[in-house]
């Protein structure tokens, strides 16, 4: 049986895609409380006590308390044991270390040790999402590990929405496992990630998704723009890991930009659309900014779906600075330059985004679509293997040159669909599961079907 939510006319200019009417998402009240929830008193609060530990570089001071990386993430430690207590224990707090040896950036072994805390779901807890900031900091000179490095945005920014994420979720539970994770050695080379997303892979977790946040505070860019509504999502097209047949297929088929962590972003995109219009979200169509790099890239390259939150604007004078003031321009990443209730709507976005996915039913399994010289497509796909907390199936589809899913109809009782109309040549297709209450996975891309790939794979090069 079908039932047809979003039937908008085929014929859509392309400049309009991107505005389109949003498609139905899930009534649950909770995720209006979530949204609600984030507070910009207790991000300032938490901020200024992270920038209060003088310099969170890699390399600083281990064992003072009050200043250096040691009592940086021992306090973040005890801040997740206090929200833990708070929920009754549901929270796992934890530290996550790797010696790494001399290298760029790291001149001696060093420890490089993150905090987590995790969430266990209740039905189906192996299941994960990532939500995750770094909480070290530096100056101009990325071995100057005594001068002051307050990291206001980069990343205290970060961190202290990982914390707030915490707190907020932390009064709910969930069927997946939801993990916050701050992370150090980010500015040494993304060495805090590269452990985490190791390690995850080494345990075999099921990342849904990683939501990293790095640079999330800051509403006056250094191109003279004021803006507290626009957050940008960055992601790759297909991930690293793609096989040599999975390309060739791409080479006739296409989906360059529908891999996992691009379906990632469509997601918060849709759900910031549907539960958080006081900000719009931007996707760039980039793994990351131009020439640089944030802890996400630890968790794509090893073919786990991640997306980078940024602010919209830049300033880099407020960047990877000595504080000073140079010709009349004050430098340095200080508390001044966040404005903590941007960080609480960045916090919405994820806490919304984070709680939908962790709610919802795995992603559909195996998709796979034919259609080559027909009027019709036809995909089919496999149950998620928590497939008990499935009501239906969400089957969306978008012009080729759409940014955004703008077209959707349910389908129930049947892994099948059949676009009757619409030629495969001229639409993309994907499908998604839908929970009892509502709440959906990410879009799955199908893959071509056996037969038709075998064809595509000959003319690649």
């Amino acid at each position: 049986m079908r039932r047809s939510l979003v039937l908008l006319p085929l014929l859509v200019p392309a400049g309009l895609a991107a505005q389109s009417p949003v498609p139905p998402g899930s009534t649950d009240p909770r995720l209006a409380q979530i949204v609600a929830a984030p507070s910009a008193q207790r991000l300032a609060a938490d901020l200024r006590t992270l920038v209060g530990f003088g310099t969170r570089h890699t390399l600083s001071d281990t064992l003072s308390p009050t200043r250096g990386i040691g009592a940086a993430r021992r306090w973040i430690h005890a801040e997740f044991g206090r929200i833990s207590a708070a929920c009754g224990g549901c929270l796992e707090v934890r530290y996550v270390s790797e010696i790494y040896q001399p290298r760029n950036r790291v001149p001696t072994p060093t420890n490089v040790v993150s905090v987590i805390a995790i969430q266990r779901g209740a039905t189906d807890p192996s299941r994960v999402l990532v939500m995750s900031g770094h909480f070290d900091s530096r100056v101009s000179d990325t071995l100057n590990a005594t001068d002051s490095a307050p990291g206001a945005n980069d990343d205290g920014s970060g961190t202290v929405a990982v914390i707030e994420a915490a707190r907020v979720l932390s009064r709910h539970r969930f069927n997946a496992t939801v993990m916050y994770a701050t992370l150090a050695g980010e500015e040494q080379g993304l060495l805090g990630g590269q452990t985490l997303a190791r390690m995850a892979r080494d345990s075999g977790w099921l990342v849904e998704g990683n939501l990293n946040n790095d640079i999330v505070g800051n509403t006056r860019g250094g191109d003279g723009i004021t803006d507290d509504r626009m957050i940008r999502v960055l992601s790759d097209g297909t991930p690293p890991t793609e096989t040599d047949s999975a390309r060739c297929a791409r080479c006739s088929t296409g989906g360059e930009v529908d891999g996992i962590s691009r379906q990632l972003a469509r997601y918060v995109h849709m759900i910031a659309r549907r539960h958080v219009p006081s900000v719009d979200v931007w996707m760039i169509y980039r793994l990351d900014r131009f020439g640089r790099s944030g802890d996400h890239r630890a968790f794509a390259d090893l073919g786990f779906p991640a997306v980078r939150f940024s602010e919209g604007h830049e300033n880099y004078t407020r960047q990877h600075q000595d504080i000073r003031v140079e010709n009349g321009i004050a430098y340095g990443d200080v508390l001044e330059g966040v404005n903590v209730d941007y960080v609480a709507k960045v916090v919405a976005v994820n806490a919304a985004s984070l709680a939908s996915l962790a709610w919802a039913a795995g992603p559909p399994r195996n998709a796979s679509i034919t259609g080559a010289g027909q009027y019709a497509a036809s995909l089919r796909w496999e149950p998620p293997a928590d497939s008990t907390n499935v009501a239906r199936y969400r089957v969306y589809w978008r012009r080729t040159d759409s940014p955004t899913w703008d077209h959707v109809e349910d389908v129930t009782g049947t892994t099948r669909y059949v676009a009757t109309g619409r030629t495969i040549d001229n639409w993309f297709f994907g499908v998604a599961s839908v929970s009892r209450e509502g709440h959906e996975s990410t879009v799955v891309f199908p893959t071509p079907a056996p037969r038709t790939r075998q064809r595509a794979a000959a003319p690649c090069p």
